[in-house]
């Protein structure tokens, strides 16, 4: 991510007015042990926004580990291995194997980022996956704006 979208995150969630999208920065610690629950290394760029805002809401929310009070409290590791499970028997199943479900659409579906960087929408009927960002810092970009 860019320090000039960092920046613009970081004045607007700092806002007093807006301190309910804002959670509680991840430790290197949470980190760590997520990445060893999970069985794998999150995305840097993801990384440096939840050490920056914690689970925050950016255009949409981002789950961490202390997310904002407006989110739910679901950590992306319960999120992730919950998807898990639920896919374990479909050709989905092998695509969240290896990707973290940082974020659910309005419909429950969930976004997740792929072993390549990718952010991949989930469909929950269908088992299918499309592409929505080619990165995580393009998501943010594409969907944050201040109000």
């Amino acid at each position: 991510m860019n320090d000039a979208l960092m920046e613009r995150l970081h004045l607007f969630l700092t806002r007093e007015d807006n301190r309910s999208l804002l959670g509680i920065p991840a430790t290197d610690d949470q980190i760590e042990a997520a990445e060893k629950v999970l069985g794998l290394s999150l995305d840097r760029d993801y990384v440096r926004f939840i050490k920056s805002f914690g689970g925050a809401y950016a255009g949409l929310p981002v789950y961490a580990f202390s997310n904002a009070s407006s989110m739910g409290q679901e950590r992306i590791t319960e999120l992730t291995l919950s998807f898990r499970e639920d896919f374990k028997d479909t050709p989905a199943g092998a695509i969240l194997a290896h990707s973290v479900v940082f974020s659910m659409d309005g419909s429950g579906n969930p976004i997740l980022l792929d072993p390549k960087g990718r952010v991949l929408l989930g469909d929950h009927d269908t088992g299918e996956y499309e592409v929505i960002a080619v990165s995580f810092a393009a998501l943010i970009e594409e969907n944050f704006a201040e109000w």
